[in-house]
């Protein structure tokens, strides 16, 4: 047997797995970089206007869990998620921020593009952003009746993982 042999790296499931948990922890420790500063406990009381005109606070909410979620017109990952957020807010209760992306009639357009129509506030300069501490966007925050945050997530995630964070939110 030649040393260039002996060598030869192995094959099989062993190498893919030790790789594909490489990956798994170099993505799961950038979320929670970038999540760090995200607030936690009582959620950052705010009163704000929707995009169609409608007053909005996060008191409106009590009772039940909500979906307070971050997201911007130049993310894609956000736009990746909007169908998602939209099917969400048909059963739960949600509320989105566009933050850093324009005017309202620049948020509106962007709406209309990509044919969704959730609750958004406009966060024009990122200041509510900064409340909540949101570092990257999108940033979902899973609130629950009493208005505690239960859950925070940064970056993409799946409707059915959004659902099983607001249905555990309404276990508390």
């Amino acid at each position: 047997m030649t040393l260039l042999h002996r060598m030869r790296p192995k094959s099989g499931w062993r190498p893919f797995l030790v790789q594909l948990a490489v990956v798994v922890l170099i993505i799961a420790a950038a979320r929670m970089w970038v999540g760090r500063n995200a607030v936690s406990g009582e959620a950052p009381l705010f009163t704000s206007v929707l995009l169609d005109g409608t007053p909005v606070s996060l008191r409106d909410y009590r009772g039940e869990p909500l979906l307070l979620h971050f997201w911007a017109t130049w993310c894609p990952i956000c736009v990746w998620e909007h169908d998602t957020i939209e099917a969400i807010a048909r059963d739960h209760a949600v509320l989105t921020v566009a933050m850093q992306s324009g005017d309202e009639a620049a948020v509106q357009a962007h709406l209309n593009e990509q044919g969704v129509a959730f609750p958004v506030v406009i966060d024009e300069d990122g200041t509510l952003a900064d409340r909540f501490g949101v570092m990257g966007t999108p940033t979902t925050f899973v609130i629950d009746g009493t208005g505690e945050i239960r859950f925070v997530e940064v970056g993409y995630t799946t409707g059915w993982g959004l659902r099983l964070r607001l249905w555990l939110a309404g276990l508390w």
